[in-house]
């Protein structure tokens, strides 16, 4: 049995497409001491959850009613001062210098405040983003990324709508997804499956990430694969991670914060297969190798990086409550699967 030096959260959503089928939801935490998963934040779904980077006692979860933080490392949850009743929030940013300013993304598309290390909220004006696919969920801000340089400067990947940046610290946004349409008219990054459009592969955007070694390129994940932008979003290029990996549905893409030259990215088959990997990149992208040695039973939905050890990472595979992690850089991997019953994995944090 692995000694954990680090607490593990999972958040969990029971829908996923099977109504049927909810499970328990919420906020699971295994602490380091006990090792056994605990579910302390049960009262509504949690689509993503945070350890604050500098201050691991405080974690953060989106949930089906705003945000819920903990200042006791997980131990317990309460609702904060936020706005908005029934917001589904998707997404946090802790701001690289000002650890006391947190963002958050909603769904429907949204973007929050605060200034207090996420006592209390306010909501930012409304993104204005085009509706460009018709889908049976309202699209949702689903990764943050700032820029290290210009932190006034931050990127969002959209599900289902590309991708959108702000220079103004989230108070007005600028659409960066044209050329994501235009690379949708290639046939093999075309993509329909429930929308009323072809284009909905490329918009499909599930996670961004900004290198602080190489802080001009933007990395977007979507269902297509994984593309970069040098040029504020102006164009995008594809990174053909197919010439590395068998699958490339782009789910998670994240930059070690120990070095910038080290990236993960989960691909898998699709939103909803049965298998998936991680792939690790040591060259800032340029080329990829598998990462993990486990074999997962859903889509891998989000690789979870420690701030100061390098050699922690966890991913999380939706379905069956799958949880894998590693203490030692990849050498060697343990199963933590959630309590029976729990299924539907969006994200995965430690701290």
């Amino acid at each position: 049995m692995m000694a954990s030096k680090s607490n593990v959260y999972a958040g969990v959503a029971g829908y996923a497409g099977r109504a049927d089928q909810t499970g328990k939801v919420g906020v699971f935490r295994r602490p380091a001491e006990t090792r056994q998963w605990e579910h302390v934040l049960a009262e509504h779904e949690a689509y993503t959850v945070n350890v604050h980077p500098t201050n691991a006692n405080v974690v953060f979860a989106g949930t089906a009613d705003g945000v819920y933080r903990s200042t006791d490392r997980g131990k317990t949850f309460q609702r904060t001062d936020f706005p908005d009743k029934g917001m589904q929030i998707w997404s946090f940013l802790v701001d690289a210098g000002n650890p006391r300013l947190i963002y958050a993304g909603g769904s429907p598309i949204s973007m929050y405040r605060s200034d207090d290390m996420g006592e209390t909220w306010r909501a930012l004006p409304d993104p204005g983003m085009p509706d460009r696919a018709v889908m049976p969920f309202a699209c949702r801000v689903m990764r943050l990324a700032q820029q290290p340089s210009q932190p006034a400067t931050i990127y969002a990947a959209l599900e289902v709508n590309g991708v959108m940046r702000s220079t103004d610290g989230g108070e007005s946004w600028r659409d960066c997804s044209a050329d994501l349409i235009r690379l949708a008219q290639l046939p093999h990054l075309k993509s329909k499956i429930v929308s009323d459009t072809f284009n909905e592969g490329m918009l499909d955007g599930h996670a961004i990430a900004i290198n602080p070694s190489d802080p001009d390129k933007v990395i977007v994940a979507v269902r297509m694969g994984l593309f970069q932008t040098a040029d504020q979003g102006g164009t995008w290029q594809d990174m053909e991670v197919g010439r590395f990996s068998p699958t490339t549905y782009g789910r998670d893409i994240k930059v070690s914060p120990a070095d910038g030259n080290t990236l993960y990215t989960a691909l898998s088959v699709a939103a909803a297969s049965k298998d998936g990997g991680v792939y690790r990149s040591t060259d800032k992208g340029r080329t990829w190798k598998r990462f993990d040695k486990v074999q997962v039973h859903g889509t891998i939905m989000s690789v979870a990086l420690h701030q100061t050890d390098p050699d922690q990472v966890y991913i999380g595979a939706r379905y069956d409550g799958e949880i894998h992690g590693t203490e030692d850089g990849g050498a060697t991997w343990q199963a933590l699967p959630l309590p029976s019953g729990v299924k539907d994995i969006y994200s995965v944090a430690v701290g």
